[in-house]
């Protein structure tokens, strides 16, 4: 299959339709336990679709564990020195990795440290041109021979650092929303319990 029947079937996969008429001011990202609607951006319009492959070239899920390890890869191979602002995005995934499964995190970035991202804009611009036929050449361009990115303590520390930002926006993000929640269920009638109850999911993976 070509790249875009891959990305049509992935879509399909995963439940997400084709987005007609205006976009949404909000978009939902998982925070933690929570669902968080956030600005829509321009930024996240112009990175999805390579985000969206990424996952495909990874393996990673669109759980709140995948994606937060495809972030981490995409932070491991360089997102943040692409695009600061595409960084932050990856670190508010990260988060939420960071609290369900650390060690998932960490092995996703030291993998992303071996591979490339499609971010920067001559790839961006021969994945719309069709320089790559199939999802296979596509995962040899990402993951295979690539050298590493640095020296392991290096990463260890960038590592670190990605952790400490993240946990921070987490803190700056869903500690507000986990109030928002808790006043909006009161006054639709639930009770304490269950507002403060955490919402069972099935999208963790």
């Amino acid at each position: 299959m070509t790249l875009q029947d891959e990305l049509s079937a992935f879509y399909e996969r995963n439940g997400f339709g084709p987005v007609l008429g205006a976009q949404p001011r909000t978009v939902p990202v998982f925070t933690g336990c929570l669902l968080v609607p956030l600005p829509n951006i321009e930024l996240r319009h112009r990175y999805l679709k390579y985000h969206d492959l990424h996952h495909l070239v990874t393996g990673y899920t669109v759980g709140r564990i995948g994606e937060g390890e495809v972030s981490a890869w995409e932070l491991g191979s360089g997102s943040m020195f692409v695009s600061p602002m595409l960084g932050v995005m990856n670190l508010i995934a990260l988060s939420t990795g960071l609290v369900l499964q650390p060690r998932r995190m960490w092995r996703a970035f030291m993998r992303g440290t071996r591979s490339r991202n499609l971010y920067r804009a001559a790839d961006r611009a021969n994945v719309d041109a069709g320089g790559w036929p199939n999802l296979d050449s596509l995962r040899s361009y990402c993951l295979d021979h690539v050298p590493p990115r640095g020296l392991l303590p290096h990463r260890a520390v960038e590592f670190g650092i990605y952790c400490v930002l993240a946990m921070c926006i987490h803190a700056a993000i869903a500690g507000p929303a986990v109030v928002v929640r808790f006043i909006t269920d009161i006054t639709l009638g639930y009770s304490v319990f269950q507002a403060v109850k955490p919402k069972k999911r099935d999208d963790i993976y």
